[in-house]
Order: structure tokens, then C-alpha cells, then sequence
């Protein structure tokens, strides 16, 4: 079973909990950085997924359009 997103983050925030201590050897600094860079990539490609969906919205046919937030001036 896949992770949730937020289950990625909380781990990632531990890594690099673990990893800003200085506790850790090297060898072990490595693993979890690279398992970091991987919950980087995973989450960040979540949230491009999320994003891609919010930027789309239901006109009056049911069809999605994209949305475009206008900012008030």
C-alpha cells in the first residue's frame, strides 16, 4: 500500500530532523538523504498532480475548463 502524502511529509520531516542533529554516521547520512531526495520527488509530484486538478473546474456542460484565479488590483 502506497504512503499518503502526509505521511511523506512527516517522514521527510524526520530525516532531516535526523539529519540537522549530526548524530548519525556518514554512511547513514547518505541513506536517509537519499531517501529523502525520494520523498522530495514522490510528494512534489503529488502536489503537481493536485495542482493540475484544482486548476480545473465544471462549466455550466459538465466540461472541465481551466481556471484562472483573477487578482483583484
Amino acid at each position: 500500500m502506497q504512503k499518503k502524502f502526509e505521511d511523506k511529509m512527516t517522514e521527510l520531516e524526520t530525516i532531516v530532523n535526523e539529519l540537522e542533529n549530526g548524530e548519525i554516521d556518514l554512511d547513514t547520512s547518505i541513506e536517509k538523504y537519499t531517501k529523502a531526495m525520494k520523498l522530495v520527488r514522490e510528494c512534489e509530484k503529488k502536489l503537481n498532480e493536485v495542482e493540475e486538478k484544482v486548476n480545473k473546474i465544471l462549466n455550466e456542460n459538465n466540461e472541465l475548463e481551466n481556471f484562472n484565479l483573477e487578482e483583484n488590483a
